[in-house]
């Protein structure tokens, strides 16, 4: 190689970009230690940026389309390289490329559980995942506050930031929404929508980033916690548990009396079956039994105190241990005063004659 075929590889002559990944955000132009010729082609794809920067300070920024690189599309690095009647020979500056394409694919979710207050349940714990697009917005900004001097930037390296942003976003728009847990699956557009722009309020101005679609796939509760709603919800459904126990009960029936190896302990087994739906049954038809008579206390006067009260069983003791006669006197409530207990017509019986001994066996 010649001495001018040397000078003139180390010339830049096309700045591009290439972009072959799905999840690069911004990439630099690996110029190395070459220069930038005068008149040089730069190219910026649909879908890319491409920004100067000179000495660390950020210059031209310049959107799809082909350029030839002069003076007079290069104003602000003029300024800073001090070129006041233009340039004809090659120059140094950082050119890096930012995607401005949408990045889709992306997962998010909640690390930990969220806490909010269920009218039904009372506290719940809560988890949410989900998916979103990213894309950069302005790339000054995106340079400044999070590429630095990194050669690549990718989705990676602002992941773990994104997911931290979305998730107190979540919990910030679970809380106001003050929907019931029940109702979460049926609110989820409206949460995303709602989510999405508090993300987009936190990340726009300060890093220069966007997200044009957030959405909330799923929102979890405890397992303990969907078994015991399960359990409502099987309740709810099968309503009249007693009907319910009832038609389960008849329809076993015939497949215990089919069962070809039961034999008579199969048929025993249905006729039992059988019986005991129809006592079942017949119970519930019939109209419940009235409840027992109270039986009527007694207080007796035994010289000249009150003893008792009594009834039934007692008042039989009473009479055969000679402590209660026709004559004693009795009280129950109801009554108006003392009266001589054969006058009761509730304890007449009790000093009834006894019947006449059975004639003797002839």
């Amino acid at each position: 190689m010649g001495i001018f075929e040397k000078l003139k590889a180390e010339f830049v002559d096309i700045v591009e970009w290439v972009d072959d990944g799905r999840f690069t955000l911004v990439w630099r132009f690996p110029r190395y230690h070459n220069q930038i010729k005068h008149g040089a082609q730069l190219i910026v794809r649909p879908g890319q940026l491409a920004v100067f920067v000179d000495r660390g300070k950020l210059a031209d920024v310049f959107e799809p389309g082909q350029y030839t690189l002069e003076t007079k599309n290069l104003p602000i690095l003029s300024t800073l390289q001090g070129w006041k009647y233009g340039f004809d020979s090659p120059f140094k500056a950082e050119v890096y490329f930012v995607s401005t394409r949408q990045v889709t694919e992306l997962k998010w979710g909640t690390p930990n559980p969220i806490i909010m207050r269920d009218a039904d349940f009372g506290p719940v714990r809560i988890r949410a995942f989900g998916t979103y697009s990213l894309r950069a917005v302005d790339p000054k900004a995106l340079l400044k506050e999070l590429v630095g001097t990194d050669s690549v930037f990718e989705t990676d390296e602002v992941n773990e930031l994104m997911r931290s942003i979305i998730n107190t976003a979540f919990a910030d728009a679970i809380g106001k929404a003050n929907i019931p847990v029940l109702d979460l699956a049926a609110r989820y557009q409206q949460l995303s929508d709602d989510l999405r722009k508090l993300v987009c309020e936190r990340i726009d101005d300060e890093y220069g980033l966007d997200v044009p679609q957030l959405n909330i796939v799923n929102v979890s509760l405890p397992p303990e916690v969907e078994k015991a709603i399960d359990t409502r919800s099987s309740m709810g459904v099968i309503g009249d548990m007693q009907r319910y126990t009832q038609y389960q009960v008849a329809t076993s029936m015939p497949a215990a009396a089919a069962n070809p190896g039961g034999g008579f302990a199969a048929a025993g087994m249905g006729l039992g079956l059988g019986a005991a739906a129809g006592a079942t049954l017949s119970q519930q038809m019939m109209p419940p039994p009235p409840p027992p008579p109270q039986a009527t206390l007694f207080h007796l006067a035994v010289n000249g105190q009150t003893v008792g009260p009594f009834a039934g069983p007692q008042l039989s003791q009473a009479v055969a241990q000679g402590q209660l006669t026709s004559t004693t006197l009795v009280w129950a409530h109801g009554m108006n005063g003392w009266v001589p207990a054969g006058t009761v017509p509730a304890l007449a019986h009790l000093f009834a004659a006894p019947p006449p001994p059975p004639p003797p066996k002839a």
